[in-house]
């Protein structure tokens, strides 16, 4: 994360969530349905997240994965664009096991 101000990006998403200057994929929409994650689960997660990874030089544009928690306390990962005019949800999951051992850590492989 040398570089770019994570917090300044968070409050940045947040901003653009606010202001309705969001987009959902087609991917993403497809994992919200398959683990039962609304979008007011996907807001509420960047609303009290942290940004856990950002990857500036993705080959897609940069972007970022947030970790938070839903209002019933459910860990999301999110992972959205973090240098576009709209945000764009990439892909929204829970973190769980084996590739995650908590939701901010990864398995060591």
């Amino acid at each position: 994360m040398v570089g770019r101000d994570v917090l300044e990006i968070l409050r940045r998403i947040r901003g653009k969530l606010e202001g309705g200057e969001f987009r959902i994929t087609q991917h993403a929409q497809q994992e919200m349905v398959e683990e039962g994650i609304t979008l007011g689960d996907v807001i509420e997660a960047i609303s009290n997240g942290t940004v856990l990874e950002d990857y500036p030089q993705h080959r897609r544009g940069p972007c970022c994965l947030i970790v938070g928690e839903t209002a019933d306390r459910r860990p999301l990962h999110v992972v959205c664009t973090t240098d576009l005019p709209v945000v764009i949800v990439i892909t929204t999951y829970e973190p769980r096991p084996p590739k995650w051992v908590t939701p901010s850590r990864r398995r060591q492989t």
